[in-house]
């Protein structure tokens, strides 16, 4: 059954309800070991290297966060390209795609590792790391930075098979690789006793690990998308169409990260024990989104192979059911979040206090995490029809200028914690309608009224 299992999805043909929702389960158990897997580092770290280690890797938390959204961007920008070439059967654009968007990833891996270790010890003094805890973050970060050729790689892979539908894969190599994360974990830190230099070789070993196995199934596959070391030159046309796609996914993905820098030194603006209910509660922001994270990319990958065939009533009706299946998910899983919340805060904290700020917090977003569905899903379409600029202006005027001046103002007013959080439901609004406007605007532009009247006729 696992061979069967590992035939790729069909894109365009069958029913597209069972087959978004067979794509997109894979990817949401891939998205949610990443977030165990990080756990793991912390965990591991905190109970065998003591309380000072466990700030250290949690204080870097953000950045890799961070690098990781500029790779999944990027990622995204790629599957787009490929599932809508895959799509329209045009192979020889697919292979030049493949084999131009394995250097730029490469390429843009390097340059945000090299980035980061000359930035490193800045940015962890501009965000007033704690002198005591500042050591050990800057050698976690140092170290970290040196698996990034390989996150862009891994991602790059992952991008080319799931926009043909096989994303069994990259699931077993993730799974693989962090099986690999959590023994070195363990043996690094508990019998080399290396603590935080231990869990950050441990995440890098890891990476370019799960880089290997995606890599060496592209090279020795006989499929349209495999790669040739003959090949592998870089097309200027291809990799300008890759970084245009792309680039401001990344970007969109990176100043998100920003905007919510702003609202923890809100956060921090308040006592301890609000401050670590905040954290607490904030793991589960990961769960959901991770979970909703599928939907929009299987949105992009199905939209784009369907524009691509030509097939315009599946290229909206892949959007509705992507949106349908993001908010379920995230009602349901907010559902229980409520419901279980204070068992859930148990798993990161014993002090009443904080579970009780914690609750503060999970009340207000368990309400608020379905309707980021509205804005995320649509800016996913809008990608699979191979629009990226726009609605990245967008998400940054609406989710993140909001943000800021929503601090500055609606918060500064009241000061109370509900003031704070509702900006989340607020912003996720305001965007979702821009965000749809011009969706609607672009389809209406792609597929004309006319050509669309035997489709609402039937």
């Amino acid at each position: 059954s696992m061979l069967r299992s590992t035939h790729p999805v069909e894109l365009t043909r069958g029913s597209l309800r069972r087959n978004i929702m067979v794509f997109s389960l894979p990817l949401i158990l891939s998205n949610l070991l990443q977030v165990l897997f990080n756990m793991s580092d912390v965990a591991v770290v905190g109970r065998f290297d003591g309380a000072t280690a466990l700030g250290s890797v949690g204080s870097c938390s953000v950045f890799c966060t961070l690098f990781a959204g500029l790779m999944i961007g990027l990622g995204g920008g790629i599957n787009a390209i490929a599932a809508r070439q895959a799509g329209a059967h045009d192979l020889q654009s697919l292979r030049r795609t493949v084999h131009s968007a394995l250097i730029v990833s490469l390429t843009y891996g390097a340059v945000i590792m090299t980035v980061g270790l000359l930035g490193a010890r800045t940015v962890l003094t501009w965000l007033g790391t704690k002198e005591e805890l500042f050591d050990g973050a800057l050698l976690y970060m140092r170290v970290y930075l040196i698996g990034m050729p390989a996150l862009a790689l891994y991602n790059y892979g992952n991008a080319v098979l799931s926009s043909e539908g096989d994303v069994h894969r990259p699931l077993l190599y993730l799974s693989a690789a962090g099986v690999v994360n959590i023994l070195l974990n363990l043996f690094f830190v508990i019998v080399c006793h290396l603590g935080v230099l231990g869990v950050a070789l441990a995440s890098v070993i890891s990476l370019y690990f799960s880089a290997a196995l995606v890599l060496f199934r592209l090279f020795t596959c006989k499929e349209e998308y495999g790669l040739c070391a003959d090949e592998l030159h870089l097309d200027r046309e291809a990799a300008r169409t890759v970084l245009a796609l792309g680039i401001p996914a990344a970007l969109q993905n990176a100043i998100f990260a920003v905007a919510n820098l702003f609202v923890q030194s809100a956060v921090n603006s308040f006592d301890t024990v609000i401050v670590e209910g905040n954290a607490a509660a904030a793991n589960a922001d990961g769960l959901i989104y991770d979970m909703m994270a599928a939907f929009y990319a299987a949105c992009t990958t199905f939209m784009a192979q369907n524009y691509g065939a030509g097939k315009k009533e599946r290229v909206l009706q892949s959007y509705f059911i992507s949106l349908f299946y993001s908010f379920l998910f995230a009602a349901v899983g907010s559902g229980l979040l409520f419901g279980c919340g204070r068992s859930f805060l148990a798993l990161f904290t014993e002090d009443p206090a904080v579970a009780e700020a914690g609750m503060k917090r999970l009340s207000i977003m368990a309400f608020s995490y379905p309707f980021s569905a509205f804005m995320d899903c649509t800016i996913a379409a809008s990608r699979g029809l191979g629009k990226t600029v726009v609605p990245t202006v967008l998400v940054i005027l609406g989710s993140c200028v909001f943000r800021v001046i929503w601090v500055y103002t609606v918060f500064a007013y009241f000061r109370t914690i509900p003031s704070l959080y509702l900006l989340y439901l607020f912003s996720w609004a305001i965007t979702a309608i821009f965000e749809i406007v011009y969706f609607v605007r672009l389809y209406r532009r792609i597929f004309p009224r006319r050509l669309c009247c035997s489709d609402t006729e039937r």
